[in-house]
């Protein structure tokens, strides 16, 4: 290959057609595609998650598709490793026979995710097994609500940003904290690593009103489809890492007789849509972005590619 084989990059809110998109992409180039979205990991969650249906999957051979469980302990950085190991493999295969590709396709709305493989982690102290666990301690005796005030207060900057509703990052963010004494937010954005590939960034959005609509109708669909079910079936693990997320504590909070039915799909559409804005949010971030509104023909993203890049 004469040029670095290239990373496409599909990026943006939920619901904004990512993954149709990424499918058009991966047959016109004749490649593969990399999930980077870290709900879908999980194959106890299916429907909740918005995993691709079995037709997508077998149109395209798809990577980090419901690969692991909820009662492993998988971290973004156990993502970076594995997703260059497979770049790696298939960019580069040790075995001479194995034709190279000369492209891959990657599709998540994680940007934390996306950033790993393309810009490298973060470093990070190292936290003692006392911190996390007194941390932990205050999580299960005192609420989430506050370990939330200690972070607005130690780190007003990554709280302004993080989902404060998901304890799994409140306490990492307060455990690196007590760990360097600096803010979390102080860590981020280090540097950028080198990487054998290029990259490109295709990103997806709609006006406001659009996305919401999408979300909407997403979460009807989830509902219709069996989603207060699934749920129910995880709720004895609801503890689990990978489960405290969007439209699965709404659900748990239902189970508890906290809210009704009715209140707890109100609460997944309106915080799905506030998590789409902190989508749209980080992805502004990155200046690399090529954005295309989300009914833009595949054909034309096709073509926009092949001229920025020799394929």
């Amino acid at each position: 290959m004469l040029n670095k084989p290239l990373l496409i990059c599909v990026v943006g809110p939920t619901a904004i057609g990512k993954t149709a998109l990424s499918i058009k992409l991966s047959q016109a180039f004749k490649t593969e595609i990399l999930s980077a979205d870290s709900r879908q990991f999980f194959k106890e969650m299916s429907i909740g998650t918005a995993v691709p249906t079995s037709e997508e999957l077998d149109a395209v051979p798809h990577y980090f598709i419901q690969t692991k469980s909820i009662f492993e302990d998988y971290s973004v950085g156990d993502f970076e490793n594995e997703a260059l190991e497979v770049l790696h493999q298939k960019f580069y295969p040790e075995y001479p026979r194995v034709p190279p590709l000369n492209s891959m396709v990657m599709v998540g709305g994680s940007g934390l995710y996306v950033d790993a493989v393309v810009k490298g982690l973060d470093k990070f102290p190292k936290v003692s097994k006392e911190i996390r666990e007194n941390l932990n301690f205050d999580l299960e005796n005192h609420g989430i609500k506050i370990l939330q005030k200690k972070l607005e207060q130690v780190d007003p900057i990554y709280f302004s940003k993080v989902d404060i509703q998901n304890p799994h990052r409140v306490i990492r963010a307060l455990e690196v904290f007590f760990a360097s004494g600096k803010p979390y937010s102080s860590f981020l954005d280090q540097g950028r690593v080198k990487r054998n590939f290029d990259t490109i960034f295709i990103g997806l959005t709609a006006k406001r009103e659009m996305i919401y609509d999408r979300i909407n109708q997403r979460v009807d669909i989830m509902i219709a489809h069996g989603l207060i079910e699934e749920a129910r079936k995880l709720y004895a693990h609801r503890g689990r890492n990978a489960l405290q997320t969007v439209g699965y504590r709404e659900l748990f909070d239902f189970f508890d007789g906290k809210i009704s039915e009715e209140e707890a799909i109100f609460e997944i559409k309106k915080n799905t849509r506030r998590f789409a804005k902190r989508q749209q949010t980080w992805f502004k971030k990155n200046q690399d972005i090529h954005w295309f509104d989300y009914d833009t023909d595949a054909e034309e993203i096709v073509s926009f590619i092949k001229r920025k890049n020799v394929l």
